[in-house]
């Protein structure tokens, strides 16, 4: 019992204090830029089909690495690129913690598109997140075209890397920091 909570307080510190939403340099931000570039253009590469998505969504957050770790109590974090119109308007993060079965590590790329003003004003001002029942289409040749908006988000994840057993409840929640 001791140690469950000593690892949940360490896993909230680690969530809370972790990181700020952008870099803190002009080269960080731009290095993470770039990054989210090359994760689009892979994501593009991956499935052409995407490329339509992107280019009607009205914005899309970029993690391009998201690092994931669990032993019974997990946690995930990352920082990422609002996009706006196909043009650079902040720097987010994303966070995620959950609890229940699970063990290991990942790293993985998540894209979230939006598909109306709402819906990227919900995340711009920091009324959004996924909770335990969303999930995320994998990007692979050929789903583009099963990737649907639902109220007005679709979520994507590509190269997955690391092996993690879970069968957790958690969310993810996100900020934002206008550029």
């Amino acid at each position: 019992m001791r140690t469950a909570r000593l690892m949940i307080g360490l896993t909230s510190l680690f969530l809370l204090t972790a990181c700020a939403t952008a870099p803190s340099t002009a080269a960080g931000k731009a290095d993470l830029e770039a990054r989210a570039g090359m994760a689009l253009n892979r994501a593009r590469q991956v499935d052409p089909v995407l490329s339509k998505m992107f280019d009607d969504a009205r914005g899309y957050a970029v993690f391009p690495s998201v690092g994931k770790g669990a032993a019974g109590i997990g946690g995930a974090y990352g920082k990422g690129v609002l996009y706006e119109r196909g043009e650079v308007i902040g720097y987010c993060d994303l966070s995620q913690a959950t609890i229940g079965f699970q063990l290991g590590g990942q790293a993985y790329t998540e894209i979230i598109c939006f598909e109306t003003k709402d819906a990227i004003d919900a995340f711009k001002q920091g009324r959004f997140h996924f909770d335990a029942q969303a999930t995320a289409v994998a990007i692979r040749s050929g789903v583009g075209a099963n990737a649907k908006y639902v109220e007005g988000v679709a979520a994507l994840t590509m190269d997955e890397a690391g092996l993690m057993y879970e069968a957790s409840v958690g969310g993810q929640k996100f900020s934002y920091l206008p550029k």
